[in-house]
């Protein structure tokens, strides 16, 4: 009898649910909680900054300029940081402009093995302060300590496996299996994106404020309308992004926690 319901579940399935299984991990760190007072002063930061008139484009020296405040604390506070929660990994992170790129756009990435962020010099041409784009490059350290890059790769994979899988339940059809793996490997690579996203700007609102930085003012770039943020057009950075109330609620919380002396708490 037993031998005859498992005969239900051909191999394929049992590996998608092993697969699912092993793809479960969400965030390395806790997210706090951003309801009640956090939403609410997040609502109001974001109509001000709604309504706020867009800040004067920076000229291409001024923003090198900047950069080149921002970018020796950020990188010393995020290598602390990443240091002292012995994350494993590879702290010594490679920040630069990539004036390749001309969209507005911020990264972190691995080159030849080398965990590097860049940031796009329009990018930085429209930010309002010093403190912006302070936490625009420690968001993107962010994604270095929550090991963003390694587990969207594994969910990628997993993805794509799970729906060859499903696929090969439904048919033996090689262009089936193919078409699943193919289906799969995208939903896999964006199931958590929102999570870490969150988890970056939690642990870039830390960095920020041991740089020197002030993270509910550098939050405010994302609050801002499209229309103030630069003529040049939208950001493809924002593309995966939680909602922009969301992360200025999480950046408001996570600065109270800095505030009552509350540390990181690893997520169960």
């Amino acid at each position: 009898m037993m031998l005859n319901r498992f005969s239900r579940f051909p191999l394929p399935a049992l590996m998608v649910a092993g697969l699912l299984t092993a793809v479960s991990c969400g965030t390395t760190y806790e997210l706090p909680d951003t309801g009640g007072a956090y939403s609410d002063e997040a609502a109001r930061l974001f109509a001000e900054a709604r309504q706020s008139p867009p800040p004067k484009t920076l000229s291409r020296s001024a923003a090198e300029a900047r950069f080149a405040r921002v970018e020796p604390r950020v990188m010393r506070a995020g290598r602390e940081t990443c240091l002292r929660l012995k994350t494993g990994v590879n702290c010594n992170v490679d920040i630069a402009i990539d004036r390749e790129m001309d969209e507005r756009n911020a990264y972190f990435t691995y080159k030849n093995g080398q965990p590097i962020i860049r940031i796009s010099l329009p990018l930085i041409q429209d930010t309002g302060s010093d403190d912006e784009v302070a936490f625009v490059l420690a968001h993107e350290y962010g994604h270095l300590i929550g090991r963003h890059v390694e587990k969207q790769q594994q969910q990628v994979l997993a993805g794509a496996l799970i729906g060859g899988a499903l696929a090969g339940i439904v048919g033996d059809s090689g262009d089936a299996v193919g078409i699943g793996m193919g289906v799969g490997a995208s939903a896999g690579g964006i199931v958590y994106s929102q999570s870490y996203e969150l988890e970056s700007d939690t642990l870039g609102t830390r960095i920020a404020y041991d740089a020197g930085y002030d993270p509910v003012e550098g939050a405010k770039f994302f609050a801002r309308s499209e229309a103030a943020r630069g003529s040049g057009g939208g950001y493809s950075i924002w593309g995966t992004h939680p909602p922009d109330r969301r992360r200025v609620a999480t950046v408001l919380a996570t600065k109270a926690q800095i505030d009552g002396q509350v540390g990181l708490r690893n997520a169960n």
